[in-house]
């Protein structure tokens, strides 16, 4: 594979029929796991990292004489390493991020945006993308707005057109131009407004791609190749769809299309039962797709056997498929002309200094906590774990309004649990054991980059508030044992818990919401009985919450349901040092739970989810809370039954 450096082979020269084979490589959401390393506990990982995929990278090139190598978007935060660097303001001029540094080594072809590329805001992006020797496109991100998407001003260039020099089977080379176009979510304005807002604009993404496809086709693109920080979920024509990859892949004129940002795997039964998908073959709509997985734990491969008659190239057949990081595989031939000298040992010394850096910063210690502090039943009882974070926000948003009129408005702090196991596996705990807390403990605590906000509510859109967060359950029938109590499409991020009020959850209600927002059932109501200081919350009486700029910029869906209105502070400060300042302050912590929320009683009724196996060891102690441990569950997590 080379840059075309000599004059172009002839398309078609009416004599015998072309076929090559073209391999698309596929890494998404590394969210800066460049190592096999886990910084919470300070010890190396099996399980992930993209230096882990760099044998496999090279055995995948290997099989195939045409290879690209393709990235799908977040990459740049996500682990301690990422928000360290970050943290160093300012970036020297020509340093380059650690990231950027590992894929230019790797060879990658192109690659996107994801969301979280723009948790640190546009000036971070634009010195990180600095640097890199790849092409990097995005079509729907637009620095300004014009009258149609091809009129925009876009924040990177929309598509791309990768001229390679190709081997067909018969050794004869040709010229090939790959038309690669970049997709994000189009609501990171909401997600990150703090830095956004005036400054980047987002369109849909299906009527984007459609806008630049004939600008592709008539720039001479043999295929198009859509690569999208987007999942895949049924296809209902709804505008700025988050998880858009099945109406992409309907589009006329695609040709395959790689996915992201679900932080799951495709081929795989995660989609069953979604009409257009094709989980064992890995087609959306007939179209071959991809979705390696998340931080480095698998590369994506699709090929594409491509045919070239008098009307040029097309897709003739596919095969798509996953392969694990760190399993071997077996090349076929090991051409030295295509592989890249780049192994997981040479990675390591790339980003040697940055990973002492990050260690050192993550050993500082900040205080002590008299006993251990984990997640591990953050979905079902009060948590200290989070209700620790609420109080460091409840404080220094108390201490910004002390000398404001809004100091007479009750304050509230809504949080919510970040790792719950879920598809990330049974080792996503918060698990800090009691003793020294240093920054390693806070990053497990609160791993985003999210600041600090306040927002002015009624208490009735505190119901609709809590309404949502009640999402997280399934609906649970009475009197039925062992129902499964979460609903896996809802993410333990937005089960936000609201101290200092206190309320009931009755999971045998349907929901109100569903995972996206979207009202589901109008005259559903599982949240009741909301006080305030032992006084019934009134649907016109005034609250401010301490929350983060996700959630205070409507992120999770909460945009139109939730009226919020943003109260300015003098500073954005991350919660991260908020959560510091607040234990340096008091030296010595002892976390406790506070009765916030509960779950309706249901005689006769128990349910079951899954939770690490050391919480089998370490079953709270709350009155009317009885939790069993049954033994393990798939996936290495252990299953537990509480009684309603």
């Amino acid at each position: 594979m080379s840059d075309l450096k000599q004059p172009l082979v002839p398309r078609w020269s009416g004599t015998v029929e072309s076929a090559l084979e073209l391999r698309l490589l596929q890494t998404t959401d590394l969210h800066a796991h460049i190592l096999a390393f886990d910084y919470l506990s300070d010890r190396a990982a099996d399980t992930n990292g993209l230096s882990r995929l760099a044998d496999v990278i090279r055995t995948a090139r290997a099989e195939c004489q045409n290879t690209l190598l393709l990235d799908t978007g977040d990459m740049l935060q996500g682990n301690p390493l990422g928000d360290v660097y970050a943290s160093q303001v300012p970036w020297r001029k020509g340093q380059t991020h650690p990231v950027i540094a590992v894929m230019n080594s790797l060879g990658y072809d192109a690659g996107t945006l994801g969301n979280h590329d723009f948790n640190f805001g546009l000036d971070f992006l634009e010195h990180a993308l600095s640097n890199a020797a790849f092409e990097l496109v995005c079509a729907n991100a637009a620095l300004h707005l014009g009258a149609r998407p091809c009129d925009d001003r876009t924040l990177l260039p929309p598509w791309t057109i990768l001229k390679r020099r190709m081997h067909d089977r018969n050794g004869v080379c040709h010229d090939l131009r790959i038309g690669v176009i970049g997709l994000l979510p189009p609501q990171i304005d909401i997600w990150d407004r703090a830095h956004l807002k005036g400054r980047l604009h987002t369109r849909d993404m299906v009527e984007t791609t459609q806008a630049y496809l004939p600008q592709l086709r008539s720039a001479g693109a043999d295929i198009v190749v859509v690569l999208t920080h987007s999942g895949i979920s049924p296809d209902n024509g709804q505008h700025r769809m988050e998880n858009a990859a099945l109406s992409l892949a309907a589009l006329p004129g695609v040709d395959a299309i790689l996915c992201g940002h679900q932080h799951r795997l495709f081929p795989g039964p995660a989609f069953a039962g979604i009409e257009g998908v094709d989980t064992q073959a890995g087609t959306l709509h007939g179209k071959p797709a991809v979705m390696a997985g998340f931080w480095g734990s698998h590369l994506g491969i699709i090929d594409l056997t491509l045919r070239r008659d008098e009307g040029g190239w097309k897709v003739s057949d596919h095969r798509v498929q996953l392969r694990q990081a760190g399993h071997h595989h077996t090349a076929l031939s090991m051409p030295s002309d295509t592989l890249s000298d780049i192994d997981e040992s040479t990675i390591r010394k790339l980003v040697r200094r940055t990973q002492a850096r990050t260690r050192r910063h993550l050993d500082r210690p900040v205080g002590h906590s008299s006993k251990p502090l984990h997640s591990y039943f953050a979905i079902v009882a009060d948590d200290p774990s989070i209700q620790l974070v609420a109080a460091a926000q409840h404080e220094q948003i108390a201490i910004w309004l002390q000398d404001r009129p809004e100091r007479s408005i009750p304050l509230l702090s809504a949080v919510s649990p970040f790792k719950t196991g879920g598809i990330e596996g049974p080792d996503h705990f918060t698990q800090v054991p009691a003793g020294p807390l240093r920054h390693r403990s806070l990053a497990g605590l609160y791993h985003f980059p999210n600041t600090l906000c306040a927002v002015q509510v009624t208490g009735a859109a505190l119901h609709e508030w809590l309404e949502h967060a009640a999402g997280q359950f399934n609906r649970i029938i009475p009197g039925q044992q062992d129902q499964p109590l979460r609903d896996p499409d809802f993410p333990s991020y937005n089960f936000d818990v609201i101290c200092g009020l206190r309320y009931v959850i009755d999971p045998t209600q349907p929901p109100r919401y569903a995972p996206d927002g979207k009202l589901l059932n109008p005259d559903a109501r599982r949240v009741r009985d909301i006080s305030y200081q032992a006084r019934p919350v009134l649907p016109d009486q005034w609250f401010i919450v301490a929350t983060n700029s996700y959630r205070a910029g409507g992120g999770g869906g909460f945009t139109t349901q939730v009226a919020m209105q943003e109260v300015a502070l003098p500073v954005r400060v991350q919660i991260h040092e908020v959560l510091a300042g607040y234990v340096s302050r008091r030296v010595s912590i002892t976390p406790e739970a506070k009765p916030v929320w509960r779950f309706a009683a249901c005689p006769g009724t128990s349910v079951v989810f899954d939770s690490a196996p050391a919480a089998a060891e370490i079953l709270p102690d709350q009155p009317d809370l009885r939790i069993e441990a049954l033994g393990p569950a798939p996936g290495g997590f252990t299953r537990f039954r509480l009684y309603l």
